[in-house]
């Protein structure tokens, strides 16, 4: 569905006819534009032709039913993968791609192996939460009778940790960020949306300054600038103790609390030593570390072992450091962190 051709189709329509479009498609997920009766006939005639409510995805679920990954087919023949993670009590996030591709090349993840190849716009990163928006519709409907608006099933979070670095694709992400927080449009809470960043100093000081209750994520995986070199190619950039005097800089500013995301990868960033050293570098930050159990399967790296990551949480939370263990949804569909790949890009 091309989003942004609505604008275009719209130049020469006053401005409310913008916002009875965007309650009838973000907010009532009407089937067509033939429901939106609040549009003269001629104009939904005109969308319906140019702009038809259709999804151009190829969807796999788990079969648990707990994720749902999707492939999004792009209009210049370009694929993005987007998931679905479905928590108990009906708390559904959405884990979104900013870029096709990744330029990173971190050794754990498998977007990074395709290089870069664009970005996304704002309305591209946009459809990916519209069409789960859809789709939870469609899956908490009954046969006879579609549910209210405050009884069905919607998207409560979303995540940027999907394929691409968001902070790469700055402009897009924040775009897409106030769109999808606008209570006119989504009304998705600020604090229900995550970016996850592999550490980019300067934008991390960029991003201060947006004001958005968004939550920062930071991909660290190692308190070692030898290590992380060798797990993270960005680390030749910028420095561990470059990022955490930024991500300090951050916490004073908006004293909101942040995430380190730590792959555990056998042998590679697991000992005990490197805890201890992760409690010194962190202990004095507004943080908490989440550990991600790596996921990769076309590589000789292996997944740290369950007693491995008992011991490496109990050092962290003994040394007064919050730990929380991401659980792994849609590793069965390679929809797990660090699986996005389409393969026929």
């Amino acid at each position: 569905m091309n989003l942004e051709k609505i604008e275009f189709l719209l130049a020469d329509e006053p401005l409310y006819r913008l916002k009875q479009i965007e309650k009838s498609l973000y907010k009532d997920l009407i089937e067509s534009w033939n429901d939106a009766t609040v549009l003269p006939a001629g104009l939904r005639g005109k969308l319906e032709k140019e702009v038809p409510i259709a999804f151009d995805f190829d969807t796999d679920a788990s079969p648990k039913g707990s994720s749902i990954k999707v492939i999004m087919r792009l209009p210049d023949g370009l694929n993005v993968e987007s998931v679905l993670m479905k928590h108990k009590g009906g708390r559904n996030t959405v884990c979104v791609s900013s870029q096709v591709g990744c330029p990173l090349n971190c050794i754990f993840c498998r977007t990074g192996k395709i290089g870069y190849i664009r970005n996304l716009n704002h309305y591209e990163i946009i459809e990916q939460v519209l069409f789960f928006s859809y789709y939870l519709k469609k899956a908490s409907s009954s046969a006879k009778e579609e549910k209210s608006l405050k009884t069905r099933e919607t998207v409560k979070n979303i995540v940027f940790m999907g394929m691409g670095e968001p902070f790469l694709n700055y402009d897009n992400v924040i775009k897409a960020i106030r769109f999808l927080n606008d209570k006119d449009k989504f009304n998705i809470g600020a604090r229900h949306i995550s970016v996850s960043t592999a550490g980019i100093p300067e934008i991390i000081k960029k991003f201060s300054s947006e004001n958005l209750q968004v939550n920062l994520a930071v991909s660290l995986n190692s308190p070692d600038d030898k290590i992380r070199r060798k797990i993270m190619p960005i680390a030749q950039k910028y420095p561990v103790k470059e990022i955490i005097e930024e991500v300090k800089s951050y916490i004073e500013k908006t004293n909101r609390r942040v995430m380190f995301e730590y792959i555990m990868i056998k042998d590679l960033n697991d000992s005990d030593a490197l805890a201890q050293q992760l409690i010194k570098l962190l202990g004095d930050l507004l943080c908490f570390v989440n550990l991600i159990p790596y996921n990769g399967e076309d590589c000789d790296l292996k997944p740290t072992p369950r007693k491995r990551i008992d011991r490496f949480r109990n050092i962290l939370e003994n040394g007064g450091i919050a730990v929380t263990e991401r659980f792994r949804f849609g590793e069965d569909i390679n929809a797990a962190c660090g699986q996005l790949i389409y393969k026929r890009i």
